[in-house]
């Protein structure tokens, strides 16, 4: 079969609300995401969402947001307890074919099981609690389940035939366990309710998932859906499972253990792009095979495979000092300044509003330039650019004022004041753009007998009430005139209490 021939992929994201949307979920959501859009297949969404007791609302909300903050969409969406119905049939289909037995051991018994069932249990091997419930005669088994007494519905795996169970794992290779060697495993919950794993294959079949593509921690599970596909007479997909994220001791990033540095909603909040975010999420596990770093959503769609990911554990470097990536941070400074201008203004705003500042289009245009090269998040955009949105600076050391001459040499505040005075007397009648700016100061600098530096560094910090700022004079012409002779005068003022 060619590949133009060959049927489109269906892919599938199968995420369990019991928590905040993990950046490993979004690394899985968007590997299946680009495998779907790289072969022009389908990407569905379904919220594995049958644990009733640990589902919560809030667990949802943020699996939408996150997902929806990525911006990459998804084709088709489903909620796995709406499909409760059709999982129970198909429970009830590989029972019938004798390939399920009713369970009727209690709860608590299987909790703290007796020495003599464990005996029991392991003379006949590891994988089954109670051996007898699975010789137990259909009749009995009929008329205890008729008489309403609560089992669980247990798969009746292959024993003693040598019977291998093998899948051709897309990452990992080739992987083979002894049917003898799994146990015995739920279909059915005692209420009735199905588990993980007939949930989720019975679903698969249902949707005419092709490939999936989940986390490295599901691969033992793929032997009993096997089972289960072969089960529901179903062909089983192809399976890629991605090697985990783990924190810098490697550990597995855990919710309960790291906390929010494994949101994705952190990374939002602090201010990274979602493409950079995404770029950095692919390299934690696969590479184009080039050394590039930096790459756009369509880039990274144009060349990835399922053959490009590895096998090792990636991992991302965090610390209590800093919750992010040094890469991840450097990505997300490349990204931003690669953005047009009027799309990194609008990404700035709503955190410039969080800080209390609403600069009018026009303003916010003009400053997110001059600020571009000097955040790395957008989160830093307001200690960034605070000063051109305040109407009076913060305080800060009138000492700052004062020039470096040379390396070895200062001047002092006598210098500082005669820099000042001088730089206000030009400013109040020179045209307020860059070269006419550049020109009159330099002169200025000339006419007191100074280098440019020492000349701009006061001015600098006068203006902008800090040494590190953008450039001198696009900085003056968006702050004007009336700013900067405002600002300069009292930075006069402060000098005189030196």
């Amino acid at each position: 079969m060619s590949a133009h021939d060959r049927p489109s992929p269906r892919v599938r994201f199968a995420p369990s609300p019991t928590g905040f949307l993990h950046v490993g979920s979004a690394r899985t959501f968007i590997f299946n995401w680009l495998y779907a859009r790289r072969n022009h297949g389908a990407m569905i969404l379904r919220l594995d969402d049958t644990d009733v007791e640990r589902n919560t609302d809030a667990s949802v909300q943020s699996i939408f947001e996150g997902l929806r903050w990525l911006g990459l969409a998804w084709d088709e969406e489903y909620k796995q307890s709406e499909r409760l119905d059709l999982h129970r049939a198909a429970a009830q289909s590989i029972f019938e074919k004798g390939l399920a037995y009713r369970d009727f051991t209690p709860a608590h018994a299987a909790e703290g099981e007796s020495s003599s069932a464990q005996g029991a249990a392991s003379r006949e091997g590891a994988w089954l609690f109670n051996p007898g419930m699975r010789d137990l005669p259909r009749e009995e088994s009929d008329r205890r389940a008729a008489a309403g007494e609560s089992f669980a519905l247990r798969y009746r795996v292959p024993r003693h035939q040598d019977r291998i169970l093998q899948f051709n794992d897309a990452v990992y290779g080739l992987q083979s366990k002894p049917a003898d060697d799994v146990e015995d495993f739920a279909l059915l919950r005692s209420d009735g309710n199905p588990t993980y794993h007939l949930a989720s294959c019975v679903d698969d079949a249902d949707l005419r998932i092709s490939h999936i593509i989940r986390g490295q921690d599901h691969l033992t599970n793929t032997f009993k859906h096997l089972l289960i596909f072969e089960g529901l007479n179903a062909p089983a997909p192809q399976f890629a499972h991605l090697p985990l994220l783990v924190a810098p001791d490697g550990a597995k990033l855990s919710k309960r253990k790291h906390g929010p540095v494994v949101s994705v909603t952190t990374y939002r909040d602090a201010g990274f792009l979602p493409q950079a975010f995404l770029n950095f999420l692919c390299l934690l596990g696969w590479s184009p095979k080039d050394d590039r770093e930096f790459l756009t959503t369509d880039e990274i769609t144009a060349v990835f495979t399922l053959d490009n990911i590895n096998r090792s554990n990636a991992v991302i470097n965090f610390s209590e000092q800093d919750p992010f990536d040094p890469k991840a941070v450097h990505l997300n400074g490349e990204h931003i300044r690669a953005l047009p201008v009027d799309q990194l203004a609008a990404a700035i705003a709503p955190f410039l509003a969080q800080a209390g500042f609403h600069p009018t289009p026009e303003k916010l245009a003009a400053v997110t330039p001059l600020i571009r090269e000097r955040i790395k998040l957008l989160g830093e955009a307001p200690a960034a650019a605070d000063f051109f949105f305040l109407d009076e600076l913060p305080a800060y050391d009138p000492a700052e004022l004062i020039p470096q001459i040379s390396k070895k040499e200062s001047g002092d505040a006598a210098l500082a004041l005669r820099v000042l005075t001088k730089a206000r007397e030009v400013l109040a009648h020179t045209p307020f753009d860059h070269d006419s700016l550049d020109a009159a100061l330099r002169a200025a600098a000339t006419d007191l007998g100074l280098k440019p530096g020492p000349m701009f560094q006061p001015i600098r910090v006068a203006v902008c009430g800090r040494k590190n700022a953008p450039p001198l004079f696009e900085t003056m012409t968006v702050l004007g005139r009336d700013t900067c002779l405002h600002r300069i005068a009292q930075a006069e003022a402060k000098l005189t209490t030196l």
